[in-house]
C-alpha cells in the first residue's frame, strides 16, 4: 500500500503521463485482500487514518489517489482480486478483465466486517444499491461476465484478446491531444463520496472491533487462507462448512 500510495504521489505530478495501466505478473491473482495477520498487529489497526487525508482511513485514501489521478488508470483484470484488491478495480476509471481466470470478490463479510476501502461507495455508483448489496452480503467470486454485467467492469473479454484490447485503447488515449484527457476528466468528475466514504469507515471500524472479526479471520487463516490453494476457494473456506 505504501509503494502504491508513492507511485501515485509522484504520477500526480507527472504531466507526460496519460495513462496508466495495472497488470499482474501472476497470472492466477491480480491483487489481495487486506493481510489478515494485522489481527495480531495492534498498531496496524490502532489509527487506520493516521497519515491519511482528512475524512479518509488509509485503505480509502489509496482508493482515492487512484480515482482521482489526473491520468486515465485502467485496470487489466486476468486473475482474482478479493477485498482490497477488488476495491482497486473498482476505484480505477476503467477495468477490463478476462473471461474465465478473472474473478471479483468483497469477502469482508464473511470476516465479519464491511468493505473499508471504499468498495461500498465505489459499488453503489458502479452497479446500483440492489447489486451492491448483493455483492457485499452474498460475498462470492463473481465472474468476469456477470460483473461486467453488473456494471463492476467495463468489459469482459475473451482472455487471448484482454492484453490487445487494452494496449490498443491505452495507447489511443495516450496519443490525443495535449489536453485532451484533462478536459475530459473535467467535463465527466469523480463524484464527490466524501459523505458516505465516513460512514464507510464508521461501519468498518465498528465492526472490527467486535469478536466475531479476530475469531473468523483466525479461522480462516488456520483452514489455509493466504496460501495459495486457499486463496483459490477463499470464500468457501471462510464459510463453516469449508472449515
Amino acid at each position: 500500500m505504501a509503494e502504491l500510495t508513492t507511485l501515485m504521489r509522484e504520477l500526480r505530478d507527472d504531466e507526460t503521463a496519460k495513462v496508466v495501466v495495472f497488470a499482474s505478473a501472476d497470472p492466477e491473482f491480480f491483487l489481495a485482500h487486506v493481510d489478515m495477520t494485522l489481527v495480531d498487529d495492534a498498531d496496524a489497526v490502532a489509527d487506520p487514518t493516521a497519515g491519511a487525508p482528512d475524512g479518509l482511513n488509509v485503505f480509502q485514501a489509496l482508493g482515492e489517489a487512484l480515482r482521482t489521478a489526473p491520468q486515465v488508470t485502467i485496470v487489466k483484470l486476468a486473475g482474482l482480486a478479493r477485498g482490497g484488491g477488488a476495491e482497486f478495480v473498482a476505484a480505477a476509471d476503467l477495468a477490463f478483465a478476462a473471461i474465465g481466470p478473472a474473478g471479483l470478490g468483497q469477502i469482508e463479510t464473511l470476516g465479519g466486517i464491511v468493505p473499508g476501502g471504499g468498495g461500498t461507495q465505489y459499488l453503489l455508483h458502479r452497479t446500483g444499491r440492489n447489486r451492491a448489496l448483493e455483492i457485499v452480503l452474498g460475498a462470492d467470486l463473481f465472474d468476469a461476465e456477470t460483473a461486467e454485467r453488473y456494471g463492476w467492469i467495463n468489459r469482459a473479454l475473451p482472455a487471448d484478446e484482454l492484453d490487445s484490447f487494452v494496449d490498443r485503447l491505452a495507447r489511443n488515449i495516450a496519443d490525443l491531444p495535449e489536453g485532451t484527457v484533462a478536459a475530459v476528466k473535467s467535463a465527466l468528475p469523480a463524484y464527490d463520496l466524501s459523505a458516505g466514504m465516513l460512514r464507510e469507515h464508521n461501519a468498518w471500524a465498528s465492526q472490527f472491533a467486535r469478536p466475531a472479526a479476530d475469531k473468523l479471520f483466525r479461522a480462516a487463516l488456520a483452514a489455509g487462507a493466504q496460501t495459495r490453494d486457499g486463496e483459490r476457494n477463499l470464500e468457501e473456506l471462510f464459510r463453516p462448512a469449508g472449515r
